[in-house]
């Protein structure tokens, strides 16, 4: 799947509240917009918001959430940065989570307009990501 790009539709619930969030806050690029729905660039992939009436707020990061994972903690920190000088919404405020073993990493989220949770990290082991299978632990244990 070399050269294949991920796609992501989501609910939204105002077209220019989102583009506000994801253009001008998390530095989306723009692409496609009509009256219910609206196209966005994030790191090489395509979001897209669809307008959507009477979706429940989640209670809690699980079960959906989306996000980027960054190769450079720099560039991790550099986003939340931005996000904070955006004057984004953290949902949970920049902290490393399982710290000291292999699948320690970098993490905060945001929440959108419409109220969808948006997850940055960087893991401090590359293996992590998609390896480590002896590790048990996947997000955290006890939290909604």
């Amino acid at each position: 799947m070399n050269g294949s790009i991920f796609h992501l539709a989501f609910p939204i619930h105002d077209i220019a509240a989102a583009k506000r969030f994801y253009v001008d806050g998390l530095g989306c690029s723009l692409g496609r917009e009509s009256k219910t729905a609206i196209t966005f660039g994030l790191a090489g992939h395509q979001l897209v918001g669809h307008v959507a009436e009477n979706v429940p707020q989640q209670k809690g990061i699980y079960p959906r959430h989306f996000g980027l994972i960054f190769a450079s903690l720099a560039d991790w920190r550099q986003l939340a940065e931005r996000a904070k000088a955006q004057g984004l919404t953290f949902y949970q405020q920049p902290r490393v989570r399982f710290p000291g073993t292999r699948i320690e990493h970098h993490t905060f989220f945001l929440e959108d307009p419409s109220h969808n949770l948006l997850e940055f990290k960087h893991y401090t082991h590359e293996s992590a990501i998609f390896g480590e299978r002896e590790v048990t632990e996947v997000g955290d244990t006890g939290r909604p």
